[in-house]
């Protein structure tokens, strides 16, 4: 199994390097397609890799890492299961895409949001209702306290 190597992209402008001996491969049988050697070929992969113990990542990545993969995440454990194939090399690709997908998005800084403008319809709709309710409140007074 060779490394794995993720693409440049936001929060990783060098890409990355997850040496082989942080990954684990696990085969099991897929459902699916299959023919006489379904019950037989081990062609499900999980792979997995801790983002905790990791020397890959900087300590920016790894914390925008786990915050963005939370919920996929058994401790500090990211799973990535593929049977999509027949094959269990094609599945093992398939796998180490996915986690090298998942990666790239989840160490990506969040888009800073841009501030805008109320439309000038809006901010008349908004004092229009104002208007509206001043004047239902008004005709709840008494009348004569003027």
């Amino acid at each position: 199994m060779d490394d794995l190597h993720v693409p440049p992209g936001p929060g990783a402008p060098r890409g990355l390097r997850i040496p082989a001996a942080e990954l684990t491969e696990q085969f099991s049988h897929a459902s699916g397609p299959g023919g006489q050697g379904v019950n037989t070929a081990d062609s499900r992969v999980q792979l997995r890799w801790d983002l905790g113990a990791s020397a890959a990542l900087t300590p920016a990545q790894r914390e925008r890492a786990l915050a963005a993969l939370g919920p996929r995440l058994v401790g500090t454990v990211l799973t990535v299961a593929a049977a999509e194939h027949r094959s269990q090399r094609r599945n093992r690709t398939a796998a180490r895409e996915r986690l090298a997908g998942l990666l790239r998005e989840a160490i990506a800084p969040p888009v800073p949001r841009r501030a805008t403008k109320p439309t000038r319809g809006s901010q008349r709709r908004r004092l229009e209702g104002k208007r509206q309710r001043s004047l239902t409140k008004q005709q709840r007074r008494r009348p004569g306290g003027d």
